[in-house]
């Protein structure tokens, strides 16, 4: 599989977190969440997969929780791993990143998550603002078919 981002700390163990993200296109807009802490940044709507709870289920709780809305007919891409810190939980993590695609319904009210903020932008600048390099070169890879 192949791996994103920061390099792997020697000696640090790091706990493996499975997670789900979602590229939403809107026609010729993707729907992004901005996360306003602990730093400012776009994200693909996604998080990780809580205990007893399959990958579909976190992905529509994740995009309801982070944009406020609904979505229909998640395909999987793919997935990347990325080693990091984890400032909200204080955990060193491998996570394990499942990339999807999936058609956004309508808005069902604001995002739930504190801090989230549901933005459609165009295809091109999703592009240049998602902070993730995975998420980036899944979300590139997508937009070239």
């Amino acid at each position: 599989m192949r791996r994103h981002g920061e390099q792997i700390v020697r000696g640090q163990h790091y706990k493996t977190r499975p997670g789900v993200y979602a590229i939403l296109p809107l026609a010729t807009r993707i729907l992004l969440t901005h996360q306003a802490a602990p730093t400012p940044e776009f994200q693909l709507p996604g998080g990780g997969i809580d205990p007893g709870e399959g990958p579909l289920q976190a992905l529509h709780r994740e995009v309801i929780e982070e944009t406020g809305w609904r979505i229909a007919r998640p395909r999987k891409l793919g997935a990347y791993r990325r080693f990091t810190f984890l400032p909200d939980y204080q955990l060193w993590a491998e996570k394990i990143c499942h990339i999807y695609v999936a058609h956004p319904v309508h808005p069902h009210g604001p995002p739930k998550e504190d801090g989230h903020s549901a933005v459609q932008v165009d295809a091109a600048l999703a592009q240049e603002l998602v902070a993730s390099d995975g998420d980036r070169a899944f979300l590139t890879q997508f937009l070239q078919v």
